[in-house]
């Protein structure tokens, strides 16, 4: 990947937004959209794919994109009160929308908030803010293969079973319970979550803008995610994992898996699986590599294509708005068809289109980051800034 200065230039990318960014971003939210609205593979036609293409992908694109935002809001921070203000910013808007998510999740979601998981994998990446890209590259791969042995060897050491019920408020009274869930046994670990921000922190310090550095990010993730697949194939295949876990589990127990956040700890060889949200080395990697991919390709798009995109990059700008207006307009009903995934996309893309063309930034958007502003201008011992 081509590294861009050290500081940005006064009209690069953490000046403006990049709209490669916010399509990539709008990809990630309406492929989350279809893991909660559409039934499973075998919903019909075009819906089946879309469901097999997002599921473990989408939510890790989104985790990734978290990092690249950090990055672009964060890297021009020059001063050690500009970094500690910074610094405080993200607190700040990690403890947000942890809350949101803890909220939405007492409002009655259907689905596996990732909100409080998003928000406290904010402050697990505080000290790699200003890391140069290459050093961040490498912690990002070894910790997105690395963590799950980690989390595997705690919770079995300490025989910690996978948590199923979704943290809410009332759980900032068990803080124990709570800080398992979020980092170990949940739905998205943070102890290996936390590895798509680095990523994606990583990601920030080239010039999306430039096509030779898109591609670059394109052809990275795509040999990373192949190799991840590979890698797996042949240690369950020749390597003999497919067979113990067989005799572990039953017949064709890899096939038949499904994972929410972590594997069992009765066998290592579960680490070697590439299942959607298995949180194994090969399904970190191979999802960080496919949201490298998705991020690179929609960059190199040509202007004469995004100026027809528009509303799909107003939805990317506003992911925490409509991902929230989504998981609320679900609450409540067991509906799963392409119609009602057409209902929400389409009404996503209607009203982000008109409030960015009205107002700007996204209502929930503009909360999160005039406070997260504020408290970093305080710490920063400067003005808070207006608008």
């Amino acid at each position: 990947m081509t590294r861009s200065p050290d500081r940005a230039p006064a009209r690069g990318p953490a000046a403006e937004r990049v709209t490669g960014v916010d399509l990539a971003r709008a990809a990630a939210v309406v492929g989350m959209m279809a893991i909660h609205v559409l039934p499973g593979e075998e919903a019909p036609g075009a819906g089946g794919v879309l469901y097999a293409l997002a599921h473990g992908r989408a939510s890790g694109l989104f985790a990734v994109l978290a990092g690249v935002s950090l990055g672009l809001a964060t890297r021009r921070a020059a001063s050690p009160a500009q970094r500690r203000g910074a610094r405080a910013g993200v607190v700040v808007r990690g403890l947000l929308v942890a809350l949101v998510g803890l909220l939405l999740v007492d409002a009655g979601s259907r689905v596996a908030v990732i909100l409080p998981y998003y928000g406290v994998a904010f402050a697990v990446v505080l000290p790699f803010l200003w890391w140069p890209a290459r050093r961040l590259a490498v912690v990002a791969v070894g910790w997105l293969a690395l963590a799950p042995l980690v989390s595997f060897a705690v919770r079995a050491a300490q025989d910690l079973q996978p948590r199923y019920e979704q943290p809410t408020l009332g759980w900032l009274g068990r803080p124990g319970d709570l800080l398992e869930a979020l980092t170990l046994t949940g739905y998205y670990p943070v102890v290996g979550w936390a590895g798509y921000l680095l990523l994606g922190l990583a990601v920030s310090r080239v010039d999306l803008r430039s096509p030779r550095a898109a591609l670059g990010v394109l052809g990275a993730g795509a040999a990373a995610a192949a190799a991840a697949w590979a890698g797996s194939a042949l240690l369950l295949g020749p390597g003999g994992g497919r067979a113990v876990l067989d005799g572990v589990a039953g017949p064709s127990a890899v096939d038949l898996a499904r994972f929410y956040g972590t594997v069992p700890t009765d066998s290592r060889w579960w680490l070697a699986v590439v299942s959607p949200h298995s949180g194994t080395p090969f399904d970190l990697l191979h999802t960080g590599g496919t949201a490298l991919a998705v991020l690179g390709a929609a960059c190199l798009l040509p202007a004469a294509v995004t100026r027809f995109l528009h509303p799909v990059a107003a939805v990317g700008a506003m992911p925490l708005t409509v991902y929230t207006a989504h998981v609320l307009a679900l609450a409540g009903t067991d509906d799963q068809s392409t119609g009602l995934l057409a209902a929400h996309v389409a009404g996503a893309l209607v009203f982000a289109t008109l409030w960015r063309r009205v107002v700007g930034r996204g209502p929930l958007e503009l909360v999160v980051g005039r406070t997260a502003a504020a408290a970093a201008a305080a710490v920063a011992g400067r003005p808070a800034p207006v608008g």
